[in-house]
């Protein structure tokens, strides 16, 4: 086999849906593409595509659409193959469902490619493999149980996070930004009752529109004194004019970015003024590729990165890679209750140490998919 060229012999994708603990059971959905070279390496991506309609239109397109253009092509020169599906995709764009299945099969690309390199993929991308990437536990408020949350972040706080973070809530009738007054109790608690001096970060469900401009500047100034790192989407994402009237008077950083698909919108978000701290999702943003160039723009114009990862371990492994690209640890979201897409996903779970999240010397990502646990989750 030596002397025979490797090449890409299959691409597959496989839509999943799982029962998120961390979201009391709610069904969410993912889609994994897998490639597999003629040398029986494989690597596997995903996209955090959500609902089980769109998990199904990601998988159509990565198998009817992208595995024709790729089989038989070199899979070590990801670029390429990266701006090859981009091309594929001229006429429906480079946003929605065709994201999701460009991020999938970039993910799983690099990690073949880092695979048959026998490196991290942090490597092949030029980053640093000293560098960590600090786990951001994540969880959803619940709202009507102030006793319940507390013990979460006291969960988290034992654990040995140092950013910690919650947000919208268990029910659309009970959200962080609905009750002035409940949301700012609640955060006062968290402070002085249990996490002390860790970094808190509060997600708000900006795409609801709960608040206008003068209530976000507000709400920014009560909770001001509690010490947020950042306020994540008090705002509609794509009102890049109010986020940057709202930065310019709000005491609290802002973050935005998870709504955003391609290197074209980060570019306007970057540019508006509106963001301190900007979210990136390899599993949404044209993958690794996509991910690169966006991280490269935010550390240009000064602001900080932050991964939005609250899916599967393929996606916190591509997150902490790209997390060795800038000069500092990066915070990144990080489920931290045992998740069927985090724990029986793969055979080594991703697991904090000190509060942070290192690259493997394993190559390619450095997680090995356990395709039993795909099969048993995989739509029908």
């Amino acid at each position: 086999m030596s002397n025979v060229p490797v090449t890409i012999e299959s691409l597959t994708a496989h839509a999943v849906a799982y029962p998120e603990p961390h979201y009391r059971g709610v069904e969410r959905y993912l889609t994994f593409a897998r490639v597999e070279a003629n040398d029986g390496t494989v690597g596997w991506g995903e996209a955090i595509s959500q609902f089980p309609e769109s998990a199904l239109a990601t998988k159509t397109i990565v198998e009817t659409g992208f595995a024709p253009l790729l089989i038989g092509r070199d899979p070590r020169a990801v670029p390429p193959l990266w701006e090859a599906l981009l091309e594929r995709v001229w006429w429906y764009g480079q946003e929605g469902i065709a994201a999701f299945a460009i991020s999938a099969v970039d993910m799983a690309l690099w990690d073949l490619a880092g695979r048959l390199a026998g490196e991290p993929v942090a490597t092949l991308l030029g980053g640093d493999t000293d560098r960590s990437a600090l786990a951001m536990g994540s969880i959803i408020f619940d709202m009507e149980d102030t006793d319940w949350t507390l013990n979460q972040f006291a969960f988290m706080r034992d654990a040995g996070y140092r950013v910690v973070k919650a947000g919208w809530g268990m029910r659309p009738e009970a959200l962080f930004g609905q009750d002035r007054h409940r949301d700012v109790e609640m955060v006062r608690r968290l402070r002085e009752e249990v996490i002390g001096d860790l970094d808190l970060v509060v997600d708000t469900p900006g795409h609801l529109g709960l608040w206008d401009v003068e209530t976000a500047i507000e709400r920014c100034q009560a909770l001001a004194p509690y010490g947020l790192r950042w306020l994540e989407q008090p705002l509609p994402p794509a009102d890049l004019s109010g986020h940057a009237a709202l930065r310019g008077q709000s005491p609290v950083q802002i973050g935005t970015g998870e709504d955003e698909w391609n290197v074209e919108s980060y570019a306007r978000l970057v540019g508006s003024g509106g963001v301190d701290v900007v979210q990136i999702d390899p599993g949404r943003a044209l993958g690794i590729s996509g991910a690169r160039k966006v991280v490269q723009l935010v550390y240009a114009a000064e602001l900080e990165p932050s991964f939005h990862t609250w899916s599967s371990a393929l996606n916190t492994a591509a997150s902490i890679h790209l997390a060795t690209l800038g000069p500092q640890p990066v915070c990144m979201d990080f489920k931290p209750h045992r998740s069927p897409m985090q724990h029986e996903l793969v055979t080594e779970p991703w697991v904090p140490s000190d509060g942070y999240l290192s690259v493997r010397e394993t190559p390619g990502l450095g997680v090995e998919v356990n395709e039993a646990v795909v099969a048993h989750y995989e739509l029908d």
